[in-house]
């Protein structure tokens, strides 16, 4: 393929004194593919989205102060008007079994196809010792996107909290008593395993996006996926295949909100969440190393 003919939105190719097999190779692909991911206007547009989902929240919290905690949903609900370091936790917890995974699954599920779709692809691929170290780029750009839209959840609602609520010591779920300084590391770690939780459907995104020449019809596949098996989980029909969902746990960080910290599930979690990695990632890797780049 000669200069004239490589599309304009392709990402820029890798510096030919780089060598292929080197780690200064992999992290120009892996900036390329920050800024292909970062650079669109719809995943801005997420992100301000999971930006304003904690304002939201926090506005509705405030309206009704005088409305009894019903019981449903994580208990440390309830703590946000007493202290708003609490909102960061809510909010994770509204994000996380909709909003967030929406997301990733957008992102994601159009890491591969999307290029397909825009002819960009077959520029990337035209050297096939580089597929690998591509598809890696590609999948470690879907898990910092996983970061940064729970840090943006995060901020968010710290800085919601503050305005809406007043801050200070914080109560935990099983009743102990922790300093603000003690609680903004632990906020930090619970936004950090949310982050990991979604680390197996960016892999599943990424098989998915393999599967296909259509971005749209990707990202659809992936975020369906995402809501049938969350309906799925739902059942208690379904105990036996349930642990095997990989959101069974996710929102097992609620466990970060006691002391002492329990790990059990949260560690169930991680490890089913490499599990799925190690899976899909693994039919990824093989379906993309052998892909007609011709088709």
């Amino acid at each position: 393929m000669s200069r004239a003919e490589v599309p304009r939105a392709a990402a820029p190719p890798v510096p030919a004194g780089r060598g292929r097999g080197t780690a200064s190779g992999y992290l120009a692909l892996f900036r390329n593919e920050l800024r292909l991911v970062f650079r669109r206007l719809r995943t801005r547009v997420l992100l301000g989205i999971l930006a304003l989902l904690p304002v939201l929240i926090g506005v509705v919290v405030k309206l009704n102060t005088d409305s009894p905690h019903d019981g449903r949903g994580p208990s440390f609900i309830a703590q946000t008007t007493q202290n708003g370091v609490f909102l960061i936790f809510t909010a994770l917890a509204v994000a996380l079994p909709v909003f967030l995974p929406m997301t990733v699954g957008v992102v994601a599920g159009d890491a591969v196809a999307g290029e397909s779709a825009a002819g960009t692809l077959r520029y990337l691929l035209v050297a096939p010792a580089g597929r690998t170290r591509l598809l890696a780029a590609k999948f470690t750009a879907g898990l910092v996107f996983c970061l940064a839209g729970t840090v943006v959840v995060t901020l968010s609602a710290l800085a919601a909290g503050a305005v809406l609520f007043p801050l200070g010591d914080v109560t935990l779920i099983s009743g102990d008593t922790i300093g603000l300084v003690d609680a903004l590391p632990r906020a930090a770690l619970v936004a950090a395993v949310v982050a990991l939780s979604l680390s197996g459907l960016v892999a599943i995104g990424l098989f998915v996006s393999t599967l296909t020449g259509s971005g749209i019809a990707a990202m659809a596949a992936t975020v369906g996926l995402v809501i049938t098996v969350q309906i799925l989980d739902g059942f208690p029909q379904l105990d036996a295949i349930r642990p095997f969902l990989f959101p069974h746990y996710w929102m097992s960080f609620g466990d970060l909100l006691r002391a002492p910290m329990y790990w059990d599930n949260i560690l169930k979690d991680l490890g089913l969440q490499a599990a799925y990695v190690a899976v899909f990632g693994s039919a990824a890797w093989a379906r993309f190393t052998s892909r007609d780049i011709s088709a």
